[in-house]
């Protein structure tokens, strides 16, 4: 069974039907880009992915468990198998760097003192932040945050990272480093990945795979030649607006 699958799934919030009918299936070790214009739903079908909001109907498997069923015990047991990064990093603001990639550790984790402090320093050193893990939030960069997120996303070892809208507020050198980053990393730990952009630049750089959503629905689905190769004006003009430098 692949480590997400998703069928049929349908959200309206208030008289707005944000998704209709989504199917998307995602393999073991694959990076899925879910890319759509502002308004689109990605982001709810990226909250609905841990549990943050419920479907009105269809089926959400993640990591071998449909989670549309599940309380709330049980859902936080499949949650730490799922990093997620925000799209804001949304940090601890009165927690130091190092602090903030222990949180989940220190929460979940059945860790020693040492144990916890080894895995924070490897974690932080395959993100280039081992000389800032004293800094406070506000004492670091947009790019450092998202690292620091990424960091934190990745210290229970999931199975699975969700990704919103990685390189959002980023200058274009900075949200490069991310995305080699996230390859890199991806390598290493064999993750499965979605991610939900409106930054096609940056989903190529990181994804196998691609799927465009318009008005709730999937409209394209495949590699990114796939998504060029299409004839419907809505992809052509959307990989064409979003993939200009």
């Amino acid at each position: 069974m692949a480590p997400i699958e998703i069928r049929d799934l349908h959200k309206s919030v208030g008289a707005q039907q944000v998704l209709k009918g989504i199917n998307l299936r995602v393999a073991r070790g694959e990076t899925v880009a879910v890319l759509g214009r502002s308004g689109t739903g990605k982001s709810v079908l990226l909250k609905m992915m841990i549990g943050l909001q419920t479907p009105d109907s269809g089926s959400i498997s993640i990591a071998g468990q449909e989670i549309t069923t599940l309380d709330v015990k049980q859902l936080n047991e499949i949650r730490k198998k799922v990093g997620f990064l925000f799209q804001q990093a949304a940090l601890y603001d009165s927690l130091t760097v190092e602090q903030n990639v222990a949180f989940p550790l220190r929460r979940h984790a059945n860790l020693s003192e040492s144990e916890q402090q080894q895995r924070v320093q490897e974690l932080l050193g395959s993100v280039a932040m081992s000389e800032d893990r004293q800094k406070m939030p506000s004492e670091i960069s947009g790019g450092m945050q998202k690292r620091i997120g990424l960091a934190r996303a990745l210290v229970l070892d999931p199975e699975i990272l969700l990704f919103d809208e990685p390189t959002a507020g980023l200058d274009p050198i900075t949200a490069s480093d991310i995305g080699k980053l996230v390859v890199d990393l991806k390598k290493k730990r064999k993750i499965t990945v979605v991610v939900v952009t409106h930054d096609v630049r940056g989903a190529k750089q990181i994804s196998d795979r691609f799927a465009l959503i318009k008005d709730g629905s999937i409209v394209a689905e495949g590699t990114f030649a796939d998504l060029e190769k299409s004839r419907d004006p809505f992809v052509a003009q959307f990989i064409r607006n979003n993939s200009e430098a």
